[in-house]
Parts: structure tokens; sequence; C-alpha cells
């Protein structure tokens, strides 16, 4: 049985421990938030021992392995303490705030011989994941051109409205478009080239728009949260390949031939448990990267997806795409 112990107990740190609940072979022993009532909540899934920071919860707790789910601020300070702990950290993303932060992370972890993953959480995703091997086979053909869009309203629900504060969060930017960005990098490299353009009314980087550029095909990612709160939030793809397009929007995941309209359809494992007051509550992806995590401890194996080097070598583009200026 993998002892967990969670660090940070709002919106994200719900969703972990619930997907936690339905692994057989993992459970949340250790929580610590600063919001005791917050800890209270999710101690009562697993009956958990409560701690009132995460440097206690190091320093004190009998685990297994560390997932830190704090605001992106503190992931660095946590993550480092942690490997001197553990052999096994789980970061939420995006991992650090700065590339030195993330380039520090690297170094602790080569040095301790940590094994780290990064909630990029889109890698793990049901529909990503089918899409990722889509384009792989080859069955339609190279890829001609993408479009990622992924739109939400106000994150009004972090801690202290932390997400707002361009200095602990990096904005929608950093923060929401990463997504998109990391699964591009992951299926296609580095682009040959990038243009990018972000909003100018309103909060820094609530809006990210970028054209990249390779050999023979070109995608699209926007992101912005800067929508109200009765919109809904909104993750899509289109990907047009040479024999066909595969889309997913819409609550639908299709592919379209010259030979008719196939709804491609995956098969999701049933999950107890959900979490209400973010912009997501399916627990999907989550459950399938905790899974991969709590698998490679088991087996004491190395993680080999979502890496703390994939996380950071995101997080250098998506900070280059901020900074870019035509």
């Amino acid at each position: 049985m993998i002892k967990v112990g969670l660090i940070g107990c709002g919106f994200m740190g719900a969703m972990h421990a619930n997907c936690y609940n339905n692994i057989k072979d993992a459970t949340v022993v250790a929580v610590a938030d600063v919001r005791r009532e917050k800890a209270e909540e999710l101690a009562k899934l697993s009956g958990a021992e409560i701690y009132a920071t995460g440097r206690e919860l190091i320093e004190k707790a009998d685990v297994d392995v560390i997932d830190i789910c704090l605001p992106t601020y503190l992931h660095a300070e946590h993550a480092l303490l942690a490997m001197d702990k553990v052999k096994y950290v789980f970061v939420e993303k995006p991992v650090t705030l700065t590339l030195d932060e993330g380039k520090a992370l690297i170094e602790k972890a080569e040095k301790t011989g940590a094994q780290v993953q990064v909630g990029q959480v889109i890698r793990f995703w049901d529909e990503y994941v089918e899409l990722a091997k889509i384009i792989k086979s080859g069955k339609l053909g190279k890829v001609v051109n993408a479009n990622f869009r992924r739109l939400s309203p106000l994150p009004t629900w972090g801690w202290e409205n932390w997400l707002f504060d361009i200095k602990k969060s990096g904005g929608a930017g950093q923060d929401l478009h990463v997504h998109d960005i990391d699964y591009v990098l992951s299926q296609f490299g580095e682009p040959k080239q990038f243009f990018s353009a972000k909003s100018v009314l309103g909060r820094e980087n609530d809006y990210v728009s970028t054209l990249m550029k390779y050999d023979d095909f070109v995608v699209s990612v926007e992101g912005t949260w800067a929508l109200p709160g009765t919109y809904p939030f909104t993750a899509t793809f289109r990907v047009v390949f040479e024999k066909g397009v595969v889309e997913n929007q819409g609550g639908k995941f299709l592919c379209y031939t010259d030979g008719g309209v196939e709804e491609i359809k995956i098969e999701k494992v049933q999950l107890e448990g959900g979490v209400s007051g973010g912009n997501v509550s399916d627990l999907g992806g989550y459950y399938n990267e905790l899974v991969y995590f709590c698998d490679k401890a088991a087996k004491g194996e190395k993680v080999e997806q979502a890496t703390v080097q994939d996380a950071v070598a995101s997080l250098d583009f998506l900070l280059r795409e901020l900074a870019y200026k035509a």
C-alpha cells in the first residue's frame, strides 16, 4: 500500500484526494493545509492525519510519496524539501513559477535520485491519449493543421484569489494555456517558428493565442480565463489530417472522412466522488495520471511520462511565448 502525503487541500487537492480514494493500492495517510477546515474535509475520506503546514508534513509524516497541490509560487520550496524525504514526488502544474526554480528541481532530482511527475494532466486525459494514438498510427496520414482551445470563466475558487496575482500564478498564460502547449510539445516537439499575441485590456496574460509553425504543418493554441462565470469551461481540439479530421467538441469525439462521420468511443473508468467549485469536476485524467504515478512508486520504476524535465521544457517555451513581441 502506497502511503500518500497530500500538501494543499483546496480544489486541486480535493481532486487528488478523491482520485487516491479510487486507487486500491494507495491511501492518503497525511494531509496539510493552513486552513484547518479544508484539511479536515479531506482527512475524513481516508482517516488521514492532519498537519498545519506542508513543511510539518514533510518533516514528520510517515509517507512513501508526497503530492504537492499548493499555489504555483510555493511549488519549488516544497518540492525541494520533499525530494529529501521521499523518492517519489508529484507536483501540480505549472511545475514552478520561474525557469530558475524549474532547473533547481531538475538538479535536485538528479542529485537525490527522486522521481518527479508533474500534473500536466492533458497527457493522461482519455480523448487526448486517443488523439496521440491516432497521430502516431499514421492511419489518417500526416497532420496538416491543428487547433487547441482552452476557455474558462474567471478562476474565483483560488485561495485568497492567488490565481489573479500574476506574481504568484503567472496568469492564465502560465496556469491554463500551459496545458495545451505541453501537449503540443509532447506530440510534435519544438516548432521551427512561433508567433504569439496576448490580451492588452484586462489583467496581464488573461488571453494568449499562439501560432506554431513546423516543417509542413501549423498548430494554433488559444487560452483564456477572462470569461463570465456563466460561460462553460471548454477544452477542445480539431486536428486536420491528410485523410480526415478528428475533433473533440461539444461533448463528442468525432472522426470525419470522405467515407462518413464516426464517433470515437472511449470506455472510461467509473469513479466515486467528485469536486465542485472549480472549472473541471471530472476526475478522469487526474485519476489516470495518479494511477500511473502510484504504479511507478509501487514498482520502484522511473517516471517516464510528464517528467519534471518535460514540464520545465514546456515552461521554458511558455515563458518565451509570453515574452514574445512582434
